[in-house]
């Protein structure tokens, strides 16, 4: 077990949660880049996800679980997940939208630990299908999880891909949909309102359950009693607040894109203190 492992293993959720906002607004303070409070919001379910849920003892595991980030813009928050985990090193996550680095603002298939490269909204979903299906046939144990955004909602390819998966039955795929309630130039109810989405996912016959986005136990708990052995695939529509833990970022559009200032940065690094 590296250095790295031994300290993720004694985080709870939450402080790995803790762990990766942090490394979120320090490394995109670094790079001078936007997206921040799109990572901030899905903070909580890959601090889930990472330190307690996935089974991936090692990047190549062949068994191990699948994690598709189809929000693919909020990728920094997996990257600094993938350091706590021990899979990348504190100067490889330092390397993050640098010239020739492998962490890029999209997932990257060359990170140790991304299995699914993406970035073009709606189709993470499909990815999932296909991982899911492939575990099936092979009899394999693995289990795959995907999130997605409430934006990606608007896509017809991925309700196409909702509707296959409730068809067949794929009782080993879990979505979780990040309810931040906006996307890049408007608030979800004005460009097209996904309020009830459950409603949705329930007529195309999948295992439906409202959770707290930023309650991690409420999420495990939600977990630990899904049925993956038979039935429907599985989706947690998260209620999420973008932007989450910094005040001024917090439901605001231009957080979308905008990099922070110096000051802003300084201000946003004292209110995750106190």
């Amino acid at each position: 077990m590296t250095a790295t492992q031994q300290v993720k293993s004694a985080l709870t959720p939450e402080k790995f949660a803790n762990e990766i906002r942090r490394l979120v607004l320090i490394e995109s303070k670094r790079a001078g880049v936007g997206h921040i409070g799109s990572a901030l919001s899905i903070t909580e379910i890959i601090a889930l996800l990472y330190s307690s849920v996935l089974n991936i003892p090692a990047p190549n595991a062949p068994d191990r679980d699948r994690f598709i980030l189809s929000k693919g813009h909020a990728v920094l928050a997996q990257y600094a997940a993938l350091y706590l985990k021990g899979f990348i090193t504190r100067e490889e996550l330092g390397t993050f939208c640098n010239d020739g680095t492998a962490l890029c603002g999209h997932p990257e298939i060359a990170v140790p630990g991304i299995d699914f490269a993406t970035g073009s909204l709606g189709m993470g979903l499909s990815f999932g299908i296909g991982s899911a299906v492939a575990a099936r046939k092979t009899n394999s144990s693995r289990k795959t999880y995907v999130l997605i955004s409430d934006a990606e909602l608007n896509e017809g390819a991925l309700w196409e891909s909702v509707l296959f998966a409730g068809h067949h039955g794929l009782s080993n795929l879990i979505v979780f949909v990040d309810q931040n309630g906006q996307q890049a130039l408007g608030y979800t109810k004005d460009v097209l309102d996904t309020a009830s989405v459950e409603n949705k996912f329930k007529a195309f016959n999948w295992d439906v359950h409202s959770v707290d986005g930023h309650n991690c136990k409420q999420m495990q708990d939600t977990l630990k009693k899904l049925d993956c052995e038979s039935g429907a695939p599985h989706v947690l529509v998260c209620k999420t607040t973008f932007g989450r833990g910094v005040s001024f970022m917090q439901n605001k559009i231009e957080w979308h894109y905008l990099p922070m200032t110096k000051e802003q940065f300084e201000q946003a690094m004292k209110e995750l203190d106190t």
